[in-house]
């Protein structure tokens, strides 16, 4: 009777000191880098909607303070608050960075705001007493300085997401994600690099008044 259990035992001894060696290096370099990349992705993401935020809150005092100097150039603030509509009604949040059609939405409606951007101040080029505005050249200081910092959130998402979403797809973390997880990569940036440059500043230094 004892060799009859013995024997069944001693063949399992093999498999069982593989799972022991196993499962802690899989749990190591797999189970934990999901979650863990994860979460940094979303808190990537939660600063690109800071910068993009901060901008949003930039816009009505630089659009009244054109509008004193510039009332004519209706047409092109307009442009511009419509264009700030239209990206803030749009949100992804960190929980739904899966979303294909929400994301792309999101992505167009504020490129659209960064092209209406563009094109009121190429106008104030036309308005040298606005360009000496202390109010305006403070608002734009700070536009310049947040488009810089979108730059570089942005550029922090997308690495932060290329990595989260490689390990979705290579081994041994897509086992954990296949038969435990089964998380969704993350949508990312598409717009060229060219096109996502802040408007340029000038603050009238070369005015002659």
């Amino acid at each position: 009777m004892r060799a009859t259990w013995a024997l069944p035992s001693f063949r399992l001894a093999p498999a069982f000191i593989f799972l022991m060696l196993a499962v802690p290096l899989l749990s190591a370099c797999g189970y934990n880098t999901i979650p863990t990349q994860e979460e940094q992705a979303k808190a990537a993401w939660s600063d690109v909607l800071n910068q993009y935020q901060r901008r949003a809150d930039l816009i009505p005092n630089l659009v009244e303070t054109v509008r004193g100097y510039a009332a004519h150039e209706e047409k092109t603030l307009e442009g511009v608050v419509e264009a700030r509509a239209k990206a803030t009604q749009v949100t992804v949040t960190p929980d739904t960075l899966t979303d294909p059609n929400a994301f792309k939405a999101f992505q167009d409606n504020q490129a659209g705001l960064t092209s209406a951007l563009s094109r009121l101040l190429a106008v104030v080029e036309n308005y040298p007493d606005l360009k000496a505005n202390q109010n305006f050249m403070a608002l734009q200081a700070q536009l310049e300085g947040t488009e810089n910092r979108i730059a570089v959130a942005r550029r922090d998402y997308i690495e932060t997401v290329r990595v989260y979403n490689t390990s979705l797809k290579t081994f041994p973390a897509m086992l954990w994600n296949t038969f435990w997880f089964r998380n969704q990569p993350f949508q990312n940036f598409t717009v060229a690099e060219d096109k996502l440059e802040a408007p340029k500043v000038d603050f009238g230094t070369k005015q002659g008044g």
